[in-house]
């Protein structure tokens, strides 16, 4: 079906119903009537291919039809291939995410995004820790201040049911990426950190950073601020 539509993408000798073409070739292009054209396609052995219907007048080139569709389908198989399937990536949290664990998903986010792909992050709330979504929000605001480098937020935090969802999708080709030995070193850094330092890690992002976006982010950090 793929080849057909192709295939009848054109016309082809006889086809051509116009009364003169342009018809082109490396050297230049010359307007003749398209009897003269048909004559010239057969004193070479090639065929008079209409490529660009829609000019006036109709564009032909002279050329063997089956390369010529060898070399259409050839170049439709090559855009395909070079197209980037985007996946979305899902990082999933616990209300109550320790440091050590929160470096590691934020390590496989950015090696998402760095790849092409969306990154969809959750907050999970089983039972009564749907007490806690605030806490929730908070953890997802820092992870998407921490992607800023990689990733734009296309949802801030929504709670949908027990799941409190973000959304992010990477920043275009040709942004500023850190080295990975930057990455590294920033990675040990984090696991020597003490737990408990996780809440006051929370709110070092400033009111004028992505906190300010959220719903309630002023709130939020003056409430974590006072605890």
């Amino acid at each position: 079906m793929k080849n057909d539509k192709i295939k009848n993408q054109y016309r082809v000798n006889e086809q051509i119903r116009a009364k003169e073409v342009r018809v082109v070739n490396d050297g230049g292009s010359t307007v003749v009537s398209t009897r003269q054209a048909l004559d010239m396609a057969r004193s070479q052995g090639v065929d008079l291919v209409e490529i660009s219907p829609n000019a006036e007048p109709p564009v032909c080139r002279l050329i063997d039809y089956s390369k010529f569709l060898y070399q259409q389908k050839k170049h439709a198989k090559e855009m395909k291939a070079k197209q980037v399937k985007v996946e979305v990536k899902e990082i999933r949290f616990g209300p109550q995410t320790d440091e050590h664990d929160y470096q590691f998903k934020l390590k496989h986010a950015k090696e998402f995004l760095d790849n092409g792909n969306k990154v969809r992050a959750y907050v999970f709330f089983r039972g009564r820790s749907i007490l806690f979504k605030e806490q929730g929000e908070v953890l997802l605001l820092r992870f998407a201040n921490d992607l800023e480098e990689y990733g734009k937020v296309e949802q801030m935090p929504a709670l949908e049911g027990k799941k409190m969802f973000l959304y992010l999708a990477p920043k275009k080709a040709g942004a500023v990426k850190k080295s990975q030995q930057k990455m590294d070193r920033e990675r040990r850094e984090a696991e020597t950190l003490n737990v408990s330092n996780e809440k006051g890690q929370a709110t070092e992002t400033s009111s004028n950073g992505i906190f300010a976006n959220a719903k309630n982010g002023e709130d939020i950090l003056k409430k974590l601020q006072n605890e």
